[in-house]
């Protein structure tokens, strides 16, 4: 089954629930990550929304030129919350770039693509890439402010195969997920210390 846009609601909404009671330390770093969880949360924000962008402009020979702003050591984001809304006006953003890329992906043509350093993508990579950012780096948000968070086995299974198609999918694609994206080990798979996706279409047949 394709990754669409009902995925990219589902996987936001889903990392919403998972943080939205936690109003203290935000400051801590995210997982294994040199990043806060409050600059994480704007990291995810900015590429939901810039993912968005690259479908719905005409111009796509490049990344759109936003201001990008953030600490050394930091990511860099046009995407930034207000420190005085607290964690839910910083969650509020992340829903709403959330419903940005959802929208774009619903209106975008078959023909649509849009420019990704690793290869120009269609709507459904779009939204894969998007899913991915939003679940991997929950995770990392999680370990950070010490909350559980397991997405579902089967959104796992399908933005892999889009995105990871040389990735043998293990009876929990959720490890196998985390893996591809250079977070922990299989048995028989060492730890990914370089990796990337496949962003354009798959070619079928």
């Amino acid at each position: 089954m394709p990754v669409t846009a009902d995925d990219v609601t589902l996987s936001v909404r889903l990392a919403v629930d998972a943080l939205d009671d936690v109003k203290d330390g935000w400051d801590a770093p995210a997982g294994e990550v040199t990043w806060t969880c409050w600059e994480t949360a704007e990291h995810i924000a900015d590429d939901l929304l810039c993912y968005a962008t690259q479908l719905t402009r005409s111009a796509n020979d490049g990344y759109a030129q936003f201001t990008m702003t953030g600490r050394e050591g930091g990511p860099q984001v046009a995407v930034s919350a207000d420190p005085e809304g607290g964690p839910a006006g910083l969650l509020d953003i992340v829903d709403a770039c959330g419903g940005l890329l959802a929208a774009a992906v619903r209106v975008a043509p078959p023909e649509a693509r849009g420019y990704h350093p690793l290869g120009f993508a269609d709507a459904e990579g779009f939204a894969a890439m998007g899913v991915v950012e939003v679940l991997v780096h929950t995770a990392d948000i999680a370990a950070g402010l010490g909350v559980p968070w397991t997405p579902p086995a089967d959104l796992c299974a399908r933005v892999l195969v889009r995105l990871f198609p040389e990735v043998e999918v293990t009876g929990d694609p959720w490890r196998t997920l985390l893996w591809a994206t250079g977070r922990g080990e299989l048995p028989d798979r060492p730890l990914r210390t370089e990796w990337h996706w496949h962003s354009a279409p798959i070619a079928n047949g």
